[in-house]
C-alpha cells in the first residue's frame, strides 16, 4: 500500500492543471501575468484559465484581471468584460471568459 502512495500523489499533482471535459483536445498555453502562471485552454470563442501558482489571501483579488489578461495573451482574442466565471466558486483557481476574436 505505501508503494502507492507517490503513484497517487503524481496522480493528483497531474489534475491540478487539467482542462474540464468540454476543454479536452484543447491545446495548452502557459502564460505568466504580473508574476502568477496560468495555464490557458481555448476553444473557439471561449477560454479555460487555470492558476498555477499558490495564492495569498491578500492577492485574491488580483486573480480575475489577471485570468483575464491570461486568456487574452494566450489567444490573441478581447476578454469579453464581466464574462469571466469562476468554476468552482468565488475563490477557484479556475476560470471561464468569453472572448471576442478578430475576423
Amino acid at each position: 500500500m505505501m508503494q502507492m502512495a507517490p503513484f497517487l500523489m503524481i496522480l493528483v499533482l497531474m489534475g491540478c492543471a487539467s482542462p474540464s471535459p468540454s476543454f479536452l483536445g484543447a491545446a495548452r498555453q502557459d502564460v505568466t501575468v504580473e508574476g502568477m502562471r496560468f495555464a490557458v485552454y481555448a476553444r473557439a470563442t471561449e477560454a479555460q484559465v487555470i492558476r498555477l501558482d499558490r495564492l495569498r489571501r491578500a492577492d485574491r483579488g488580483l486573480v480575475a484581471p489577471r485570468m483575464r489578461r491570461a486568456a487574452e495573451m494566450a489567444t490573441g482574442c478581447r476578454a469579453i468584460p464581466d464574462s469571466l466565471i469562476p468554476v468552482g466558486g468565488a475563490d477557484s483557481a479556475v476560470g471561464r471568459v468569453d472572448l471576442r476574436c478578430p475576423p
